[in-house]
């Protein structure tokens, strides 16, 4: 059962907490994994967001796919494990 969602064009603002709080009232936020550019030191624009049930994913991704957050429209789809 897969609960991690990726969730792309978020603002370069954005911090953890703020993602923790949009997808909180949709379920439990077990994970937010926010990752680094490593040169600049600022958010890359995306993050994985791992709720504690798969309801929790498929109501967060209902609610907030193509919903605008901090200005910008964000895009959320399941998240599909890493390609060798």
């Amino acid at each position: 059962m897969n609960t991690k969602m990726y969730v792309g064009n978020l603002p370069f603002a954005a911090q953890e907490q703020d993602i923790r709080e949009l997808f909180s009232q949709y379920g439990g936020v077990t994970e937010v994994f926010l990752p680094m550019d490593r040169e600049s030191g600022r958010p890359r624009g995306f993050a994985f967001v791992t709720m504690d049930s798969a309801e929790a994913m498929n109501a967060s991704i209902n609610a907030q796919n193509g919903q605008e957050f901090m200005g910008r429209k964000l895009a959320i789809n399941e998240a599909r494990p890493r390609e060798e």
